[in-house]
């Protein structure tokens, strides 16, 4: 994905195209301490296996957390990879307005145990690219949204073996006639626009940090910055403890949650402990201790994503087949692009779009990729990220 104007010209498609109230607002009397709502947490008594939504109670013993909304944006893109996936899998011609209805939760898209979602009050396209402005985040949300018809004209050629200039399967993987796989493209560019987004520039930011921490809101347990908190925790997992299921093959997780097991393992072990920490931060007023943790949950996403993005780089280098190199590129195209929200080390759509415009820029796409292409391609992630 890129911008509209640029991706018109690469692909016939688009591609992917206060303080916390511990303070008084006032920074020259940041002491001020405002009542906490209830006890203080010990952060000793946190542990690995601390369950984060039992562990946090108000003083009557209720429990005051709510995974609810992040849960339901999980489980929507978890839902519009699951159909992506029946092109290859069944056969099935995929629809680009059923796609555009999940990605906003219009027109009841949701249907047997998932049908909830459909009433959920959430969806995933108002939190897209929602750290922009008005403005460029429609861009990028139009952009995304392009690759819908995108896939769902590739996979009428579900049934034929692809190649140069012709739609069809690579192995097992279905892509256009440029020979990109935009099943992935969807997926991890959704990793950054949505999540890597949402989570790190909008709910982590400095803005957020600050919201009310001292008013419950109406008719719940929780103080809104507590609720933002939990949304974090349910769109990153929907494990009971994160990364409890890793094992040596797998992470146990999915889309950002996983990527961090792959591509960040010296974070990946933290998350959790991160997690908890912060949100017993807010419950103890503590701003500079869940600042340290939103710091570190933030720039932990973006060496996933950077990591991932050169990780996929190299696999198409070390691919052995067409199939293997243009899954690894659909994947590490999909990653190049959410660079863009990576923030804390400065990237942004320009330098996304640079990258992309000189790996695919060419008419055939995939086709026409060269070792220099993916070199340049990497020494300028290299260069620009802290890893």
């Amino acid at each position: 994905m890129f911008t509209s104007s640029l991706f018109t010209r690469l692909v016939p498609v688009a591609l992917l195209a206060v303080s916390l109230s511990a303070c008084n607002n006032n920074d020259e009397n940041p002491t001020t301490v405002t009542p906490q709502l209830r006890k203080s947490v010990d952060y000793t008594k946190l542990t690995d296996t601390t369950t984060y939504a039992n562990f946090f109670v108000d003083d009557a013993g209720a429990k005051t957390v709510d995974l609810t909304n992040g849960a339901n944006r999980l489980l929507i893109f978890r839902s519009i990879n699951t159909y992506n996936g029946t092109a290859v899998g069944t056969g099935a011609t995929l629809d680009a307005t059923v796609l555009k209805n999940m990605f906003a939760n219009t027109g009841s898209p949701f249907s047997g145990t998932l049908a909830s979602l459909n009433t959920s009050g959430v969806q995933l396209r108002n939190v897209t690219a929602s750290s922009l402005s008005a403005t460029d985040a429609e861009k990028e949300r139009a952009t995304i949204e392009a690759s819908f018809p995108a896939i769902a004209t590739a996979s009428k050629s579900v049934s034929a073996t692809a190649s140069e200039g012709k739609a069809g399967k690579l192995g097992t993987y279905l892509v256009d006639e440029k020979g990109i796989e935009y099943a992935q493209i969807i997926q991890k560019g959704l990793i950054g626009a949505f999540q890597v987004d949402y989570i790190g520039n909008v709910l982590l930011s400095d803005k957020n940090l600050a919201l009310d921490n001292t008013t419950l809101v109406a008719g719940k347990k929780y103080t809104q910055l507590e609720q933002n908190w939990d949304e974090i925790y349910g769109i990153l997992t929907a494990n009971p403890v994160y990364g409890a299921k890793a094992t040596a093959t797998s992470s146990g997780e999915s889309f950002i949650g996983s990527y961090l097991w792959e591509y960040n393992k010296t974070d990946f072990p933290k998350i959790h402990a991160a997690l908890l920490k912060g949100r017993a931060a807010i419950v103890n007023n503590d701003m500079a201790t869940l600042k340290t943790q939103a710091a570190f949950i933030h720039l932990a996403m973006e060496r996933a994503i950077s990591g991932a993005a050169l990780g996929y780089l190299d696999k198409w280098k070390t691919g052995t087949t067409d199939a293997a190199r243009a899954h690894a590129m659909g994947e590490g195209l999909g990653f190049i692009y959410s660079l863009r929200y990576a923030t804390l080390n400065k990237a942004d759509a320009a330098f996304s779009d640079t990258i992309l415009a000189g790996l695919i820029g060419a008419p055939n796409g995939f086709w026409g990729l060269t070792n220099d292409k993916i070199n340049t391609a990497s020494a300028a992630i290299k260069a620009k990220f802290t890893l």
